[in-house]
C-alpha cells in the first residue's frame, strides 16, 4: 500500500509499505479521504518537529470503510462505513473528572501516533463512530472539523433566536456559522479577506470587513442595540479579541476557538461591566461527532461548497504547497485510494 511520511523541513515522501493486520481491539480502515488540518499545516511548517516522531505518517480528518477486524471487535463489520474521534484517552485518571477529551494524558492521533494520510489505517475501535451506509465519503472527512464547531456551539450554549458573531471566516469559522444556523440563531461574520467574505455571503450569511465597516455598529442594528448574545473568537488574532468584548451584549458568552499560544491582553473590565462569560472549547466529544454526522448525512447545509481542491494522495507535497500558496482556500482533501 502507499502511505506519506512528513519528513520535516516541508517535505513528504510517498512510500509503498505493507498491509499490516489490525492488533486486538482494533480495526483496519480502507482510507476514502483525508482532510487537511491547520495543525497538519503546522507540522509541514516544522512547527511541531518536538512532538512528531519524524519520518510520521499524519492527518485525522478523514472516512474510509472497516477493511478488517482485529480480535475482540465485535460491535463493528467489514464494509461499515466510519469516521475516526481521533483522541486516544488511554491515560485517563480520576483526577480529570471524566471529561476524558481533555485529560491531563490525552494522545491526539495522528500527531502522536501514525495518521490517516495513507491507503490503510490500524486504529482503536473505541475511536470510531459509524456513519450510514449512504454516506457521501467525500463529505464525511468534513465530519471531525465540523465536530470541533458543533462543539464550540455547544459550549456556547446558543439556541434559537439568539445572535452569533463569528469572528474568522476561515474553514472552523464558517463551520462554526453553519453550525449556528442550524441551531436557528441569526449569525454575523467578521472577516478581512474579500474573497472568504464573499463565499460568506454567498452561503447566506451575514458578513463585514471590520476593516471597513464599524462592527459594533453593524452588529447594533441588526439586534437592537443588543450585540451579541455568543461571540466566537475563531481569528486568533490581538484585533479579534480586542473586539470580541465590545461585541458582546450583556451577559453576552465568548467562546474561544482559537489557539492562542502565549499570553494576550484582554478587557477584563467588560467581563465585570456586562457580566460577560469567557468559555474554553477544546475539541469534542462524542455527542458532538454524532450532531455532525446528523448535519453532513440531511444534506441540507451545503457543505461541499467548503472543499477547495481533492488531490490524489501521492500528490500530497503538492496538496501542501498549494495550500502555502492559496491562503485563501478553505478544506483541503486527499482522496487516498486514487
Amino acid at each position: 500500500m502507499k502511505a506519506t511520511f512528513y519528513e520535516g523541513n516541508k517535505t513528504f515522501s510517498v512510500k509503498e509499505t505493507e498491509i499490516v493486520a489490525p492488533a486486538a481491539g482494533e480495526v483496519r480502515i480502507k482510507v476514502a479521504y483525508c482532510g487537511v488540518c491547520g495543525t497538519d499545516v503546522h507540522i509541514y511548517h516544522g512547527m511541531m518537529d518536538q512532538r512528531v516522531k519524524i519520518p510520521q505518517i499524519i492527518g485525522h480528518e478523514m472516512s474510509g470503510e472497516i477493511d478488517a477486524l482485529g480480535e475482540g471487535v465485535s460491535n463493528f463489520s467489514i464494509g461499515d462505513k466510519v469516521v475516526v474521534r481521533p483522541l486516544d484517552n488511554r491515560g485517563e485518571k480520576p483526577s480529570d473528572k471524566g471529561f476524558s477529551h481533555i485529560c491531563k494524558e490525552l494522545k491526539f492521533i495522528g500527531i502522536d501516533s501514525q495518521g490517516a494520510m495513507q491507503q490503510y489505517w490500524n486504529v482503536p475501535s473505541f475511536t470510531l463512530h459509524k456513519l450510514p451506509a449512504t454516506t457521501d465519503l467525500k463529505l464525511a472527512a468534513l465530519i471531525e472539523p465540523l465536530s470541533v464547531a458543533c462543539h464550540d456551539v455547544r459550549r456556547g450554549r446558543l439556541k434559537a433566536g439568539e445572535t452569533a458573531v463569528v469572528l474568522g471566516g476561515g474553514p472552523i469559522g464558517l463551520l462554526v456559522a453553519m453550525v449556528a444556523k442550524s441551531v436557528g440563531a441569526q449569525v454575523i461574520i467578521s472577516e478581512v479577506n474579500p474573497k472568504r467574505i464573499a463565499l460568506a455571503e454567498e452561503l447566506g450569511f451575514l458578513a463585514v470587513n471590520p476593516a471597513k465597516t464599524d462592527l459594533i455598529e453593524y452588529v447594533n442594528s441588526k439586534t437592537e442595540n443588543r450585540l451579541a448574545d455568543v461571540v466566537f473568537e475563531v481569528a486568533g488574532v490581538q484585533p479579534a479579541l480586542d473586539t470580541m468584548t465590545e461585541v458582546a451584549g450583556i451577559r453576552g458568552r465568548i467562546v474561544m476557538v482559537a489557539i492562542h499560544g502565549q499570553p494576550k491582553p484582554i478587557n477584563l473590565f467588560k467581563f465585570f461591566w456586562k457580566e460577560l462569560e469567557l468559555l474554553g472549547a477544546r475539541v469534542y466529544e462524542g455527542e458532538d461527532y454524532e450532531q455532525s454526522i446528523q448535519l453532513i448525512t440531511k444534506g441540507e447545509l451545503p457543505f461541499e461548497r467548503l472543499i477547495t481542491a481533492v488531490e490524489p494522495l501521492t500528490n500530497i507535497q503538492g496538496l501542501f504547497e498549494q495550500i502555502d500558496t492559496n491562503p485563501e482556500g478553505m478544506k483541503y482533501l486527499l482522496n487516498c485510494q486514487a
